[in-house]
């Protein structure tokens, strides 16, 4: 068959073939670590049919072994402590979150033999507290009105009180947060862009993935237009962004270093998240259908301008971490 298809020149080979060319090559590591990044980056070929002359990319950090875009601070988060000596003797890393970077600490944590303890309110799915608590992580639950601000406040408190029990690296102020995406997501996209990528589009929470991979894009070619997208009201639905001006700003963001910020509503990256589901049979969180509805956003403007581009966003993460999950228990009766 395979000799068929090569014949014949005159006509594309079929979709199995076709598939067979794309499909990454197994490959094997020596620990689960080793797969955190070289996510691959998918085009949103229908989202974007209606802007001609311009492609929107996605990257599905989805792909990532702990499920999310936050594997990649939290490994580079640990392994800089490590090197520094800070997690020796026991000592536990505390840290604040609203689910995906405590199911990617709990991850490192895990493979790495690592006790972690977090701070996460109350409120956040129960996919994420019970993956989390999966993996032998101490949960502590925040009050869930005062959403992440409330959590970091805890967090902080806990290591000041416990010193010599607690490490609180603190995501949002920890610049290997942001160092992770400036020598990982930023080079990738540039690599599996050849080069040809023109705006980069993605929220922000703790701030990190837009901060490292801006700065990366922007020392490469500072023509890049790197956007951010925040929720545009301070109760929002989005979880995993932030309202920056009610919120306690993350000290590693730094306004300067994005070109634009977009505003985005919960009804319209809800509504994204669906259609990407629908549309492109990418099942994703709400944060990464605001984050599409924000790149779609600037394709639109580069048609209504007559220009071409190629706009690049993150999938943070998959849609079923939302769901309410069937109990889970270790005995059953058949």
């Amino acid at each position: 068959m395979a000799d068929a298809v090569a014949q014949r020149t005159d006509t594309p080979p079929p979709a199995a073939v076709q598939l067979a060319r794309t499909t990454r090559t197994a490959i094997r590591v020596d620990c689960i670590l080793d797969l955190i990044g070289n996510t691959p980056l998918v085009r949103l070929g229908t989202i974007d049919r209606d802007c001609p002359a311009v492609e929107i990319w996605a990257k599905c950090e989805f792909a990532n072994p702990g499920g999310s875009v936050k594997d990649r601070a939290a490994k580079r988060i640990i392994t800089d402590a490590l090197a520094r000596g800070d997690l020796d003797n026991g000592v536990r890393l505390v840290d604040s979150t609203s689910g995906n970077t405590g199911i990617a600490y709990s991850l490192v944590g895990a493979a790495l033999g690592l006790p972690i303890s977090l701070v996460m309110p109350s409120n956040v799915s129960n996919p994420r507290k019970q993956v989390t608590a999966g993996f032998g992580t101490e949960i502590i639950f925040s009050d869930p009105m005062e959403g992440s601000d409330g959590a970091i406040v805890i967090a902080r408190e806990l290591a000041e009180a416990n010193p010599d029990k607690y490490y609180y690296p603190n995501q949002y102020a920890n610049d290997s947060n942001w160092r992770a995406h400036y020598d990982g997501t930023g080079p990738e996209i540039l690599a599996q862009t050849n080069g040809r990528v023109t705006h980069f589009v993605t929220g922000i929470g703790t701030s990190g993935t837009i901060m490292g991979t801006a700065r990366f894009l922007h020392d490469h070619d500072p023509s890049i237009q790197c956007i951010g997208v925040q929720p545009d009201d301070a109760m929002h639905g989005l979880e995993g962004l932030k309202h920056i001006p009610s919120s306690l700003v993350p000290p590693i963001y730094d306004e300067s270093v994005l070109d634009d910020t977009i505003w985005m509503s919960t009804e319209v990256g809800w509504d994204m998240a669906e259609r990407i589901a629908s549309d492109e049979g990418l099942f994703v969180g709400h944060s990464a259908g605001g984050n599409v509805a924000a790149a779609l956003h600037v394709a639109r403007g580069l048609v209504e301008q007559g220009k071409r581009g190629v706009v690049v966003t993150v999938l943070c993460d998959r849609g079923d971490r939302y769901f309410a999950p069937l109990t889970w228990e270790k005995h059953y009766v058949w």
